[in-house]
C-alpha cells in the first residue's frame, strides 16, 4: 500500500520540475531576443561613436585612435554657428512652451469650461499627427501670415530662426500639457485649501503651494521639448529661411555628399546631449 502510494506520488513532483524546465527555456529565449533586439536598437549608435575617434578620412574603418575630428569640429565655424543656432531655437521654444503648456495643463485640468473635451482633444493632435504634416500646415501658415503683414505694413518678413521657433513651440507644447498633467492629476488639493484658510490669496497660493509641488513635472516636460527640438529636422528644414543654418538640416547636407568623422563626432556630442537630456527627465518624474 505504501508502495502503490509513493509510486502515485512520482508524476505530480516530476510535474513543477518540467514546468520549471520550460520557464527557463522561455526566460532564456526572452533574454536572447532582447539581447538581439537592443543590438539591432544600439550597434549602429556604438559603431557611429567608434568612427568619430577613427584616423580614416571617411570614417567607415578603424585605423587608430585620434581626436583631430573633434578638434576640428570645434573649428568649423558653420557646424559650430549651426549648434549655436539650434541651442538658442531650443532654449527659447522650450521655455514659451514650458510657461504655455503649464497654463494650458492648469486650465484643462482645474477649470471646466465650455469647449474642454474639444481642446483636450486637439492638444493631443501634434503628438499623433505625422510630422511632415505639421511642417506643411505651418509652412503654409506662415506664408498666409507674411502675405497679411505686407498687405497691412508694406514689410516683407521672411522665414528666420523666429519661424523654426514658433513652429518647435507649436509642437512642444503638446508634450508639456502631456507631462505636467501627470503631476496634476496626483496633487492633493487639501494642501491648497488649508494655505487659504491660512489667509493666502490665490497667487501666493500657487507660488508657494502648487507651483513646488508639480516644479518635477514641469521640468520634466521642458527637458522632453528641449530634446525634441534639438533633434527635430523636418519642421526646421520648412521653416528655416534662407541663411538660416540649423544643425540637424547641415548635418543632412553635408551626409548628402559624405559620411566623415567630423559628422560622426558631431553626432555623438549631440546623442550624449540627447541621452543626458532623457536621462534627467526620467529621473524628475521618478522623484516625483
Amino acid at each position: 500500500m505504501i508502495e502503490a502510494t509513493s509510486t502515485a506520488a512520482q508524476p505530480r513532483a516530476a510535474r513543477p520540475a518540467l514546468e520549471q524546465g520550460r520557464l527557463t527555456w522561455s526566460g532564456l529565449a526572452l533574454t536572447v531576443y532582447a539581447v538581439l533586439i537592443y543590438l539591432f536598437l544600439y550597434l549602429p549608435i556604438a559603431i557611429l561613436a567608434l568612427f568619430s575617434f577613427t584616423r580614416d578620412q571617411f570614417g567607415v574603418r578603424w585605423t587608430g585612435f585620434t581626436l583631430d575630428w573633434y578638434l576640428r569640429l570645434f573649428a568649423n565655424q558653420r557646424l559650430m554657428g549651426a549648434t549655436l543656432n539650434t541651442l538658442y531655437v531650443a532654449l527659447v521654444s522650450t521655455f514659451v512652451a514650458t510657461v504655455l503648456g503649464t497654463l494650458l495643463a492648469m486650465a484643462l485640468e482645474r477649470h471646466r469650461f465650455r469647449g474642454r473635451t474639444t481642446v483636450d482633444t486637439l492638444i493631443h493632435l501634434p503628438i499623433v499627427i505625422p510630422e511632415i504634416v505639421m511642417a506643411v500646415a505651418l509652412l503654409a501658415f506662415s506664408a498666409l501670415v507674411f502675405d497679411l503683414i505686407r498687405l497691412l505694413t508694406d514689410e516683407i518678413v521672411r522665414r528666420s530662426l523666429t519661424t523654426v521657433i514658433i513652429g518647435h513651440i507649436a509642437f512642444s507644447v503638446s508634450f508639456v500639457v502631456v507631462v505636467v498633467r501627470t503631476s496634476l492629476k496626483n496633487f492633493d488639493r487639501r494642501l491648497e485649501e488649508a494655505a487659504a484658510d491660512l489667509g493666502a490669496n490665490g497667487w501666493n497660493v500657487f507660488w508657494r503651494v502648487t507651483f513646488p509641488l508639480i516644479l518635477p513635472g514641469v521640468i520634466g516636460g521642458a527637458l522632453l521639448a528641449f530634446t525634441l527640438s534639438l533633434d527635430d529636422f523636418i519642421i526646421s528644414l520648412f521653416l528655416s529661411g534662407p541663411g538660416t543654418s540649423l544643425l540637424p538640416v547641415e548635418v543632412y547636407n553635408k551626409v548628402r555628399r559624405a559620411v566623415t568623422p567630423e559628422i560622426n563626432a558631431i553626432s555623438t556630442l549631440m546623442l550624449v546631449l540627447s541621452i543626458t537630456l532623457v536621462v534627467l527627465s526620467q529621473s524628475v518624474q521618478r522623484r516625483q
